[in-house]
């Protein structure tokens, strides 16, 4: 809190409650204005904020930072909505027996440490709630914003404020703000620490939120899972090889190892099957037990019980406004089925053209570079050699327009289906970007497996992909942070030392907003694609994820501590709907991986040898796919998604919430 005792206490938001009164306000989150605002806008807006929730306002306490005519607003709530949003997101809290139950604001004083929000609330839930009630800010009649020409100031009745005020460009930013103190003490604990196992979870939710910390749980135990198959491929390349050559009789009837010109130089046969097997149950037993975790963590987290259908709904959302039927409040209302149509008659089939798209420009490519090699073989000029990377090169630039178009296009689609809940609009949009970049990171895999039917150059094309990307990847993940970080932000550094009167507000909002999780999971779910669905022709690929990964964490989690902006963090129980994307590429392993096994010249000749047609060995191989995908099942219906211990303490939480709401109508 050294930082922001240049915010006078006698500027903030002056409450009347006596149970919210404090010597000393913590600064959460800032709204960072544009520089031309007129002092009547900002007044206003700060009108906004203070406002009673019964008189239309966020009733959050509000500082004018700098000067009043400044371009910056710092906002912190009270005690008493902090504890009201806990009770309406559904939040889960120690009760005074020691057991997590769902907070009740009437039932309050039950629960511990709720005389002090520091130990009471984590310091991303008190940043949430402040943004929770900044977008549930909505015009309670037509009104004009202050300051504004007329023609562009008008607000709607139930409009959201600052979403009209972000298309304005009034405000320009909304983030929570970094603890300096707390921040440096993680970061100690975090990245600077001189183990490589290991995070601190916990700390990471309190400062970063939920979605931060589940991600770093899952990367965590991840990183750890690639320990079996990382040492099953060491075993299978280096003590039981079967590439290269074979032994055939010699003149005198001794085995000679002689090299087969032709011959595949994968695993043995019997390496092929072990690896095919155990990377198929490998990805079914890791994520049944991540589900397990992950129930765990969101019981310690206190999110086993959030209510995010009754809450207000997403600022972007829009319809016929009316009294919910479920809720009883004034807001906007739009029809289930609607939504439904226009997923099922627009959505779906705008993401199955961009598909189709991706597959012309492999075939494109296929095509291209078959044409330039014939022309190079017919003619063989300096020209036509430098011909060859053309078709290259126009693929790249193509994939790269089209995932830039269809990025847009998706957004656009998710807004425009008008979901209500701000998790439902985050999972549509994300399964629309996750399918196509799934789609354009393998297609070519399969091309090349199950069209081509080239499995030497499948294994070199992902061993490629693992070397290079890992490369890359280190390169961008590593090297490009320390250089920003030590040279593009140290005149920053040395400013805020040596200069008492620079603003920290203002140092914080020059730094980029954080970009999110999103190609972090992406990274995560190719890794994992790599491995379930290709590695039995690649054992080594685990062992080269693995090394990647240990160092990944690090870099992650310096990323996000010194080269961003604090980002906010909804509380959530899960990793949403990457836990399903990742449960999904499990099943598809099965059908890849006996496929592939198939096709293998090594399984092809021992077939031939053992007197297996062509049309048996194919019966034999949906055989074993049905039987593995039963086994599959089995696994997952056999090991529950939940511990017995957090299925009673789920029960535990809904007896207890049905008694609270028994009292209240008492």
């Amino acid at each position: 809190m050294d930082s922001w005792t240049a915010l006078k206490m006698d500027s903030w938001t002056q409450v009347s409650c006596p149970c919210c009164r404090s010597d000393q306000v913590e600064p959460l989150v800032l709204i960072q204005l544009a520089p031309d605002v007129l002092p009547a806008t900002k007044k206003w807006i700060i009108s906004r904020i203070e406002a009673p929730e019964m008189e239309g306002g966020a009733q959050l306490l509000a500082h004018p930072g700098e000067d009043v005519d400044g371009d910056m607003i710092v906002v912190s709530a009270s005690r008493c909505t902090l504890l009201r949003v806990t009770e309406d997101l559904g939040l889960c809290k120690p009760y005074k027996d020691g057991n997590m139950a769902a907070f009740s604001y009437h039932d309050r004083d039950s629960f511990r440490n709720v005389d002090n929000m520091q130990e009471f609330l984590t310091s991303a839930e008190r940043q949430y709630v402040v943004k929770y009630e900044l977008d549930s800010l909505r015009a309670e009649k037509e009104q004009h914003i202050p300051g504004i020409p007329e023609s562009e100031g008008i607000l709607q009745a139930r409009e959201s404020i600052f979403q009209k005020l972000e298309k304005l460009g009034v405000v320009q930013s909304v983030f929570p703000l970094h603890d300096k103190t707390r921040l440096n003490s993680l970061a100690k604990s975090w990245y600077s620490k001189k183990h490589l196992w290991g995070q601190p979870l916990d700390s990471i939710n309190e400062y970063f939120g939920g979605t931060v910390a589940f991600y770093f749980s899952f990367l965590d135990f991840y990183t750890w899972a690639l320990v079996p198959p990382a040492l099953l491929g060491l075993l299978l390349t280096f003590l039981l090889p079967g590439g290269g050559a074979r032994a055939v009789g010699g003149a005198e009837g001794e085995a000679e190892a002689v090299p087969k010109e032709d011959d595949d130089d994968g695993p043995s046969v019997s390496g092929h099957m072990v690896q095919a097997v155990f990377s198929m149950l490998w990805s079914t037993v890791v994520m049944e037990l991540w589900k397990r975790r992950g129930s765990s963590l969101s019981y310690k987290w206190g999110t086993l019980h959030l209510s995010e259908r009754f809450a207000e709904p997403r600022p972007g959302f829009h319809g016929t406004v009316g009294y919910s039927p479920i809720t009883d409040r004034l807001e906007p209302l739009f029809p289930d089925w609607q939504r439904k149509l226009r997923v099922g008659l627009v959505s779906v089939p705008v993401v199955v053209l961009f598909l189709g798209l991706v597959v012309l420009g492999i075939t494109g490519f296929y095509s291209g570079e078959a044409m330039v090699q014939g022309l190079h073989a017919s003619h063989g000029t300096f020209l036509t050699a430098g011909l060859l990377y053309v078709p290259s090169l126009i693929h790249i630039l193509y994939v790269n327009v089209l995932g830039n178009i269809y990025s847009k296009v998706a957004l656009s689609l998710t807004e425009w289906e008008n979901h209500r809940e701000e998790s439902a609009f985050q999972n549509h949009h994300t399964a629309k970007v996750l399918l196509f970049s799934f789609f354009n990171c393998f297609a070519v895999l399969f091309h090349i497996a199950f069209f081509k039917q080239d499995l030497p150059l499948l294994r070199k094309r992902l061993a490629s992909l693992l070397i290079v990307t890992q490369l890359v990847s280190q390169c961008t993940e590593v090297l490009v942070p320390f250089l920003v970080d030590h040279f593009f932000s140290s005149s920053e550094k040395k400013l805020q030392e040596d200069d008492p009167e620079v603003d920290h507000l203002r140092s914080q909002s020059a730094l980029p907003t954080f970009p999110g999780l999103f190609s972090e999971y992406i990274e995560l779910l190719v890794q994992y694609g790599y491995l379930s669905l290709f590695s039995c022709v690649y054992p080594l690929t685990a062992v080269l994820l693995l090394l990647n990964n240990v160092t990944e964490i690090r870099t992650d989690a310096f990323k996000i501590c010194r080269l961003f902006r604090k980002p906010f963090s909804a509380p959530v129980a899960n990793m949403g709907v990457w836990q399903a994307a990742f449960e999904i590429l499990g099943f598809v392993s099965v059908i890849s991986n006996c496929w592939l096994l198939l096709l293998s010249p090594r399984v092809k000749e021992f077939c031939q040898e053992g007197g297996f047609s062509s049309r048996n060995a194919l019966l034999f191989a949906i055989l074993v796919e049905h039987v593995l995908i039963i086994i599959k099942m089995i696994l997952s219906f056999a090991i529950p998604d939940e511990p017995d211990w957090i299925r009673i303490k789920r029960e535990e939480i809904e007896f207890h919430s049905l008694q609270a709401l028994n009292q209240q109508k008492h």
